[in-house]
């Protein structure tokens, strides 16, 4: 298992096993499923546990109202569900993301999710539920005008009416399907309207529209594979209309294409071929119609068995009846299993020719007739009402946006009117308030001058101490080495001085002024090293993002001497091994995190470091803050907050 792969299902159990209170930050449990998601969709990762991915993410997602990235999560699960061939779970988790994305409004996903509403009853063979959806799925790209995905959602409409024996109204919205799409970047689609628009006029009789339609399908398509299917379309219309050499001339070439023995349509070009061939009248033979019978049956193919039983059952009908009414009986078992009753119905008309005192096959031929001129008169009907319904929607939704409009613009109109005499009266308000306002900030700023000035004032004072100081213990340092030369205890003496002059040196640091200027980085990075202990480790974050030239330069005073009191104070008393401190830069401001991993303190002796507290009122002078975090035993932790 990749790693990556079990961090990102370390951190699904991590935040799975929470409740609700443990997990506060919502913004991270959405980049969390966000992560999720991603993952869940590379396809190099093993199926199941991009499964488990989603998984996690559909929990995580359940605990947080529903947003973009619950419908995100919903669509890649349903995808994953069906990839597994659990169509099922896939069928319901659609039914769910429609309904979700209905609630926010999100046309994408109602877009998406019809999509595969619309598939999954195609599939099961209840078209008027699959037309249904994939017009709401039409709808939905239409408001997000994604013409490429109106125009397949069209095309698929128009294929269920041709599917359906609707020639006429598949025409209309296929042809609506070619005004969406575009030749250059939708060529397959554009094609396959090409296809079908051909088929609806063969299918209507019109040969020479539909054999126009078929050239155009094979001069679009850039697939070799869809062009052995157009092609032998066009013979098959051919056919139809009795051209049997041009028929056989392409079947022929299409026949010896290596191109189309590797390919499902195989089986039908020889069967046509053959086909074509008895019609026109040349010799033909059995075997010529058994090969592509048996290419159908290892490939499993029960419709283009119908097909070969069919012509076989024709070519044996004058020749060997007996022979010929077993085919058609086998057609006949065939169609009724996959529930075709159009293949029923042309196998009872040759078999009446056969059998012409047989009145149950009349009767049988009598009934399907009228059920599929019933049903085919349903069919069209439903559909027109479908797309009838649709449109008075659609103008219904023009109107009412245009009535909003009229009534926003009215509205509009009345809030200006209402505005200009407002205006006038509260310009006088303005200046007023202007004027009160202007004399509070300058209070204010004046104020804060003042304590600026006494704060640097103050900064100024511990520099001089600081200078005399040095220069005091200097001179100490300096007589007593003079002495030194001549005790015989000089050792002792020597490390005591020693011990004097270390004190100087870093009382001298603390309270030495700080350089502000170019600098004054260079100069802090030192200054929080020399005071980090041997034993400590000091991890510096974010420096080098902070605009240093933006700090005005009493607050980076304070910042400096702040940090360093809790420097000193960590060496004194913390124990610390690890010491962090980040650096974040806000505006102008600025943001500082320090945290250790020494002994802490309690809250009784936190009041009780005078260095700790001075920091709080150096960094209330600049009207900053600063929070202290810590527990005995558990580390110590401040946020610092500088104003611009």
């Amino acid at each position: 298992m990749p790693k990556n792969l079990i961090l990102f299902l370390s951190i699904a159990v991590v935040f799975l096993g929470c409740n609700g209170e443990e997990i506060s930050d919502s913004r991270a449990q959405r980049n969390i499923i966000q992560q999720f998601i991603q993952e869940a969709k590379r396809n190099e990762i093993d199926i199941g546990l991009r499964m488990q991915l989603i998984d996690s993410a559909y929990k995580l997602a359940n605990r947080l109202p529903v947003d973009t990235n619950t419908l995100s999560v919903i669509y890649t699960k349903s995808n994953l569900h069906y990839e597994l061939k659990q169509k099922d779970s896939s069928y319901f988790y659609d039914g769910k993301l429609l309904r979700e994305s209905e609630k926010f409004q999100n046309n994408y996903y109602i877009g998406k999710a019809s999509q595969a509403l619309a598939y999954h009853f195609k599939t099961k063979n209840i078209y008027d539920s699959a037309f249904y959806y994939y017009n709401i799925s039409k709808n939905a790209f239409q408001k997000l005008n994604d013409s490429a995905q109106v125009g397949r959602r069209l095309m698929a409409m128009g294929q269920i009416q041709q599917n359906q024996n609707d020639f006429v109204g598949s025409k209309e919205t296929l042809t609506e399907a070619l005004k969406y799409l575009d030749i250059n970047r939708n060529s397959k689609y554009v094609a396959s309207c090409y296809s079908s628009l051909a088929t609806n006029h063969r299918k209507l009789l019109n040969f020479q529209d539909a054999e126009k339609y078929y050239y155009k399908a094979i001069e679009t398509t850039a697939s070799n594979k869809d062009k052995l299917t157009y092609k032998n379309n066009l013979a098959a219309s051919y056919i139809d209309e009795k051209k049997y050499n041009e028929a056989i001339s392409i079947l022929t070439e299409l026949s010896q294409d290596l191109l189309a023995f590797n390919n499902k349509e195989y089986p039908r070009v020889l069967d046509n071929l053959a086909y074509t061939n008895w019609l026109s009248g040349k010799k033909a033979n059995e075997y010529a119609f058994l090969r592509p019978l048996q290419i159908r049956k290892e490939n499993k193919d029960k419709r283009g068995k119908i097909a070969s039983y069919t012509h076989l059952g024709e070519f044996y009908t004058k020749s060997a009846p007996v022979k010929a009414k077993q085919y058609f009986d086998t057609v006949i078992y065939l169609s009724q299993i996959l529930k075709i009753p159009r293949a029923e119905k042309d196998a009872l008309r040759f078999l009446m020719n056969i059998e012409l005192k047989n009145i149950d096959l009349r009767n049988r031929y009598v009934f399907l007739q009228d059920s599929l001129y019933a049903q085919e008169l349903k069919v069209k009907t439903q559909f027109a009402k479908y797309k009838y319904d649709d449109k008075l929607k659609q103008e219904s939704i023009l109107r009412l946006e245009k009535e909003y409009a009229e009534k926003e613009l009215e509205a509009s109109q009345q809030r200006n009117q209402k505005l200009i005499f407002s205006t006038i009266g509260g310009l006088l308000v303005v200046v007023l308030c202007f004027s009160s306002y202007y004399y509070v900030q300058r209070t204010k700023r004046l104020k804060k001058e003042k304590e600026t000035a006494a704060l640097q004032a103050v900064h100024d004072t511990e520099a001089e101490l600081s200078r005399r100081l040095h220069d005091d213990f200097g001179g100490k340092l300096n007589r007593t080495m003079v002495m030194l030369q001549n005790n015989t205890e000089q050792g002792m003496i020597l490390d005591v001085v020693e011990g004097l002059y270390n004190q100087s040196r870093d009382f001298s640091r603390e309270i030495n002024t700080v350089d502000i200027g170019p600098n004054f980085k260079n100069e802090f990075v030192e200054m929080l090293r020399f005071r980090t202990p041997t034993s400590s480790k000091l991890l510096l974050t974010g420096l080098n993002e902070v605009d240093w030239k933006s700090i005005s330069p009493i607050n980076k005073t304070t910042l400096y001497k702040v940090l360093q009191e809790l420097m000193i104070n960590m060496a004194k008393h913390s124990n610390a091994t690890l010491v962090s401190i980040e650096f974040i830069g806000l505006g102008k401001g600025l943001k500082v995190k320090y945290a250790d991993d020494g002994v802490g303190a309690s809250q009784k002796e936190l009041e009780s470091k005078n260095g700790l507290l001075n920091t709080e009122k150096r960094i209330q002078a600049i009207s900053g803050s600063i929070t202290f975090d810590t527990e005995k035993t558990k580390g110590f932790r401040a946020e610092i907050k500088v104003p611009e």
